[in-house]
């Protein structure tokens, strides 16, 4: 067992991507370390033979306690680490509370900088692969969840300074620019009284439920994303899941204005403007 290659997964609660992936590497007879922050979220990873540990990724404690049992476990050796725990959080940024802001930043953003600093001797040991799990909403300019995409953004770049600091050690550094997935993460969203954009509740719920029906099954990201994942060379950026390759698209080939024009038509925001104008000519 101590010959197989192995792999830590951040966030594997059940129903989540994290999970899926879990099970997908699982399957290629990879040695799975699989956390969440409670076991009881992890009963079906670990009934078929993955290792489950506890672990809140905000702590950095739990974290450093995390990294010893694995290295103990392992000969002081992981092949990757996949930065996946996340939360999502919608809200236009007149709505926002700061410490919803701070509890994004903690988890989407610092964690996996320290699961980084923590496991690196380890990932160098290996000469492994460090992957975070990003989001097509860092690179698109999605309305109604700037704190959100902002922290997606900042795992991008993270990421791609990362893969240059680490290629001396030669540690691979992968982003996943993740699309829309049938994960659990998406909560429906109720504007607060008095928003500014109260008028547009059912269009974003509506665009929400499209979002959701044009999501990828779980086990089908999985797949694709630990077939690129377990190469010998795999990619820097890993574009997989609903929506990915027109968000490829709009990234690499058009111009961000009409980016910004087509985006801002598909989530209402052009609708709102006419209203807005159309009540200040009245």
């Amino acid at each position: 067992m101590s010959e197989k290659k192995t792999v830590l997964i951040t966030g594997c609660t059940e129903g989540g991507i994290g999970s899926a992936l879990a099970k997908e590497f699982h399957s290629k007879d990879w040695r799975v370390f699989a956390v969440s922050r409670r076991l009881e979220t992890m009963e079906h990873l670990a009934a078929i033979g993955i290792e489950t540990l506890a672990l809140d990724v905000t702590q950095i404690e739990n974290i450093r306690k995390t990294k010893e049992e694995i290295s103990t476990r392992t000969g002081g050796k992981l092949n990757i680490l996949i930065n996946n725990a996340g939360l999502f959080h919608d809200a236009a940024v007149s709505d926002v509370e700061i410490s919803d802001v701070r509890r994004l930043f903690e988890t989407n953003v610092f964690a996996p900088i320290a699961m980084v600093q923590e496991f690196l001797p380890l990932l160098i040991a290996s000469k492994g692969v460090v992957v975070n799990n990003g989001s097509i909403m860092g690179v698109l300019p999605i309305p109604l969840a700037s704190t959100y995409n902002s922290t997606k953004a900042a795992l991008h770049a993270f990421g791609n300074t990362l893969r240059i600091e680490l290629a001396p050690f030669n540690v691979r550094v992968v982003n996943l620019i993740t699309g829309s997935v049938k994960s659990n993460i998406l909560k429906p969203y109720t504007f607060p009284d008095g928003s500014l954009y109260a008028s547009m509740q059912e269009g974003h719920r509506a665009q929400l439920r499209k979002t959701e029906q044009g999501a990828q099954p779980t086990a089908e990201y999985a797949r694709t994303v630990v077939a690129e994942l377990t190469k010998s060379t795999p990619r820097a950026s890993v574009w997989a899941g609903g929506q990915a390759g027109l968000g490829w698209f709009l990234d690499t080939f058009v111009p961000k204005r009409i980016v910004d024009w087509i985006v801002a038509d598909m989530y209402g925001m052009a609708k709102l403007a006419a209203r807005l104008k159309a009540k200040n000519r009245a």
